[in-house]
């Protein structure tokens, strides 16, 4: 349960990464990778110290391209239990993934409409004032 937050993150944006709604073609997720990292790059001076060393490596394996991969979200979690304090295996967590992943894409779809709703009205409201 105290990871759950950062796999939950991770399987979402194997999802995000194989939306059409938002990448219609690889090129496409590609290019918004490129520019995110380019984004963050630009805050470099912000980054925490654990995200600093890791950041160079999620970069050049370009990890959110890879996102869209059944073995990029396996090399995700292996990740995952590397850097914490308490997960031994993260084996299992991959295998309910990989057994659940029609119910996880159907949970995917209906937040993120909510978030993208959710967004919208906040950005009108803001706009506004």
């Amino acid at each position: 349960r105290l990871y759950g937050g950062a796999f939950a993150d991770v399987v979402y944006d194997h999802f995000l990464a194989n939306d059409q709604n938002e990448f219609a073609t690889a090129n496409e997720l590609l290019s918004f990778t490129q520019h995110a990292y380019a984004q963050l790059k630009q805050n470099e001076a912000w980054f925490p110290a654990p995200f600093n060393t890791m950041f160079p490596y999620m970069e050049s394996q370009n990890w959110l391209y890879n996102y869209q991969f059944n073995d990029g979200i396996q090399k995700s979690f292996i990740g995952l239990g590397r850097r914490a304090a308490y997960i031994k295996e993260t084996e299992t967590a991959f295998e309910l993934f990989l057994q659940n992943k029609s119910y996880l894409n159907e949970q995917y779809d209906t937040f993120f409409q909510s978030v993208k709703s959710f967004a919208a009205y906040t950005m009108e409201q803001l706009l506004k004032h």
